[in-house]
């Protein structure tokens, strides 16, 4: 999954032969996840037609203030459309838009768009050569960047004038992976290596059957897509579970056994800056695993159990710099049982759950978290979703990083 997924782009297209190249742009974004809204220039509707772009975008595309077709309708908000932007694309940018940009002419609802829009603008230039290297518009390059609109530079090649030089339009593959690279180079946990544990273990019983528990999974994977939308590479240990996510930063390492994590965090451990355990392990296998299925021989059947290895606990007696996380579900005496726990097990921050908390715990969508930290600063919140319980832990962490 593209960093740009769930963003809401407004792409603006100006009247250039480079144009062509948006319908390729409009469908790179839809791809990678984006909600994406057209504003053309009148000019433009001289390279590409509206209606190829709607098609592309699934949205109404504007060009003007009102209806063409009824003088009367409502207007086009352009406030509302700078709003609604997560973030404004120019492609192409011609001399002329550029030059209006910079001076904060106003004469079409892109223009008027611009100048209301408050996320992040970025534009693509595409003209000749010689207008391109013209001192005015470098000026108007400059005079932009100073503004903190983002430039993405033109490329060298064959012009419409049939010159060889600067002045093509990246292509619309390199603008998506350059705006990627540059949102993603601004998120608060670019840089951050977390490893997050997820889901149920199964111990085995016998080739059939094995003992579990209900979790489902839910909470470590908001945690990772969480995690990788501000920026962080994030490594998934994740039992048995149903819940997926693609996300070009989150690698995803599937294990069965309270063994099998234990490896595999212990794998990865060294190597990050957080680890977030919020998988429910199974504190107990079974000593012995047949090879075969067991046969319904009697009415009862004894099973001898045997301890799984610790790995919060493991991994709190050999952590150095990194910043570790466990969670705790509890039923009875919680806020001091979570205490003991962080003490016991050497953690930075301990989440609470308690199966008391109607909405909170295994399977649901929903979750109420109590998070304490090792100064023993608590911190209790409101029934949320789990995405949103995500985000808060997410937020103590890097308060942390950031301090």
């Amino acid at each position: 999954m593209s960093i740009l997924s769930g963003k809401n782009v407004l792409l603006g297209i100006t009247g250039g032969i480079a144009a062509y190249k948006t319908a390729s742009l409009v469908r790179l974004l839809v791809k990678s996840g984006a909600s994406v809204k057209v504003i053309m220039t009148p000019a433009a509707k001289d390279f590409i037609t509206p209606l190829t772009l709607s098609t592309l975008s699934k949205h109404p595309v504007y060009s003007s203030f009102t209806s063409e077709e009824n003088e009367n309708d409502v207007w086009n908000n352009h406030v509302d459309l700078g709003l609604w932007a997560d973030l404004l694309l120019i492609a192409p940018a011609t001399a002329n838009t550029l030059a209006k940009m910079a001076n904060g002419v106003c004469d079409n609802l892109l223009l008027a768009t611009y100048l209301s829009a408050k996320c992040p603008v970025y534009f693509a230039p595409a003209m000749d050569l010689d207008m391109y290297k013209h001192n005015t518009t470098l000026e108007s390059f400059a005079k932009l960047k100073s503004f903190g609109n983002i430039m993405i530079p033109a490329t060298s090649g064959e012009l419409a004038s049939g010159l060889i030089g600067e002045g093509r339009m990246s292509e619309p593959e390199d603008i998506v992976a350059f705006i990627e690279g540059d949102v993603i180079s601004k998120l608060p946990l670019r840089g951050q290596k977390i490893l997050i544990t997820a889901g149920p273990t199964y111990e085995a019983i016998d080739p059939v059957r094995f003992i579990g528990n209900h979790s489902s999974g839910k909470m470590g994977f908001e945690i990772a897509k969480a995690a990788a939308q501000l920026g962080a590479e994030v490594i998934l240990v994740s039992g048995p579970t149903h819940e997926q996510v693609s996300h070009a930063l989150v690698k995803v390492i599937p294990v069965t056994s309270a063994k099998d994590m234990y490896d595999a965090v212990h794998n990865h451990f060294e190597s990050v800056n957080v680890a977030i355990l919020s998988a429910a392990v199974a504190d107990f296998r079974p000593k012995e695993v047949a090879n075969q299925k067991i046969k319904k021989k009697s009415s009862t059947l004894t099973l001898e159990l045997e301890k799984t290895k610790d790995i919060l606990a493991s991994l709190g007696e050999i952590k150095k710099t990194q910043y570790l996380v466990g969670f705790a579900l509890e039923t009875n005496n919680e806020i001091e049982n979570a205490k003991e726990k962080l003490k016991r097990k050497n953690l930075n921050l301990i989440v609470l759950n308690s199966l008391n908390d109607k909405g909170a715990g295994f399977k649901s969508d929903t979750n109420k978290v109590t998070l304490i930290d090792d100064n023993e600063v608590i911190t209790t919140f409101k029934l949320k979703s789990k995405a949103e319980v995500a985000i808060d832990l997410l937020n103590k962490i890097r308060s942390h990083i950031d301090a």
